[in-house]
């Protein structure tokens, strides 16, 4: 047990975010509450707490091996209760740049589980260990304490007669998602308006689940057609458990797709190559398409608000929340983790701890909105334009042109994607610029790739 003790520390929200950094301070608190508005049943199951839980996720390498680190072994727990792992591009029919990508590209893994299950094996393995409990069926309320020192949080069951009652803490820690209310209890508390990052482009997707007695041909384990400015419709199928496909389909503002079966496949008749709704046509619809419109970027700067601040500290969505068509969320939370972990090992201060969280998702925030900003009818204050930004631009545009058929772009441009390496290593990595400023494009095969 580190010699610095945290007291009791608060966690809201039990998601992964919320999990995860439970875990992490566990080990220098006294004891941890976590505080969680739904009531988690006892196997895998969506929760109304958490919106995306009927869409596709993703846990790109950087959060399988951040995982690893913390929780050894848990990567390999959610593969053996079923959850398909996946190397692309070399599993994956990948489409970006007006052509697949070749598989023969080098690799790297991902986990696409559902979120109900991911949740579930973290859940079981988190609350496993001492000094975590669970208040469940409990919603906060509002903060205690003032903007120099917050105190606790004001709390009620869930219920017509509940009654708000206070629940005191050394540390309050905020993990409730993209629809977190800190900022207005924070005004409450008298600590003002929070300063935020915004980029929205209006995106809409909507994800039905499916079964089908013949996987994708060509030995694909699943497709990805990646949305751009000049082709803005995506779609990602992939594996999850239980023989089951996620099919998640995206559009532009104004070009949502439907909510009902028959719509939704035949929406995919729009996307750039007929092969996703080939195989669609031929499965089975589990269910009616779930739809999710909250797509903006946006990140809440905290770090700046709390400088002067104890007691408080904020992680995951709620911090920064990314556009989920790029299948972040899961990773970035885990790299999260690790960085409170390494933080609260090298300083005693929250404010340090706070930086050094929102650091940890630096590279998805530059990632999401680089690749939103040419999005027709993109608009914010974190919206990247003037001639700066349009040389980069059309810098990363000759690189993404160049990685389905060029095996050295392409496993750079993966890895930033995947959050192992920042983007100014597209810059940097040997042989990256050379190749993206004098080779021409290397065309791949019209057909779906084969190995």
């Amino acid at each position: 047990m580190p010699a610095q003790s945290l007291g009791h520390v608060v966690v809201l929200g039990g998601g992964v975010a919320g999990l995860l950094a439970a875990h992490v301070l566990a080990r220098h608190a006294e004891r941890v509450t976590v505080v969680e508005r739904d009531h988690p049943g006892a196997g895998p199951a969506p929760r109304p707490g958490v919106p995306q839980s009927r869409h596709t996720h993703v846990l790109l390498t950087s959060g399988i091996d951040a995982l690893d680190a913390l929780l050894p072994g848990l990567p390999d727990e959610v593969r053996a209760a079923g959850g398909p792992r996946l190397d692309i591009p070399g599993d994956v029919g990948v489409w970006q740049g007006g052509q697949w990508v070749n598989r023969r590209n080098p690799s790297r893994p991902v986990l696409t589980a559902s979120r109900p299950l991911f949740e579930h094996v973290l859940r079981e393995r988190v609350l496993s260990g001492p000094g975590i409990e669970v208040l469940a069926s409990t919603e906060v309320v509002g903060l205690t304490g003032d903007p120099g020192a917050v105190t606790g949080v004001v709390l009620r069951e869930r219920g017509e007669q509940a009654r708000p009652t206070g629940l005191a803490a050394d540390l309050v820690v905020d993990a409730t998602g993209r629809s977190s209310r800190l900022p207005r209890w924070w005004a409450e508390l008298g600590g003002g308006a929070v300063e935020e990052d915004l980029l929205e482009t209006g995106r809409a997707y909507a994800t039905c689940v499916f079964e089908s007695d013949d996987a994708p041909p060509q030995d694909i384990g699943g497709f990805y057609l990646v949305p751009e400015a000049g082709q803005p419709l995506g779609a990602i199928v992939l594996p999850a458990e239980g023989d089951r496909w996620m099919v998640t389909l995206s559009g532009p503002r104004g070009q949502a797709p439907p909510a009902d079966v028959a719509g939704f496949v035949d929406f995919a008749r729009l996307l750039p190559h007929d092969a996703p709704h080939k195989w669609l046509s031929t499965a089975r619809a589990v269910g009616r398409p779930s739809g999710y419109r909250h797509t903006a970027n946006r990140r809440r700067r905290w770090d700046r608000a709390l400088r002067r601040t104890t007691g408080l500290l904020v992680v995951g969505d709620a911090l920064s929340a990314f556009n989920p068509v790029y299948g972040q969320g899961l990773s970035v939370s885990a790299l999260n983790a690790v960085a409170l972990r390494d933080a609260l090992d090298r300083s005693g201060e929250v404010s340090r701890w706070q930086r050094a969280v929102l650091r940890s998702g630096a590279g998805a925030w530059v990632v999401a909105t680089g690749a939103d900003s040419p999005m027709p009818g993109a608009e914010g204050g974190a919206l990247r334009s003037g001639p700066v930004e349009g040389v980069l631009n059309r810098y990363l545009a000759r690189v993404r042109d160049r990685v389905p058929g060029d095996p050295v772009v392409c496993a750079a441009f993966r890895d930033v994607l995947f959050l192992l390496a920042p983007p100014t290593s597209l810059l940097t990595t040997p042989g990256v610029l050379r190749r993206a400023l004098l080779s021409p494009v290397v065309p791949t095969p019209p057909d779906l790739p084969t190995r």
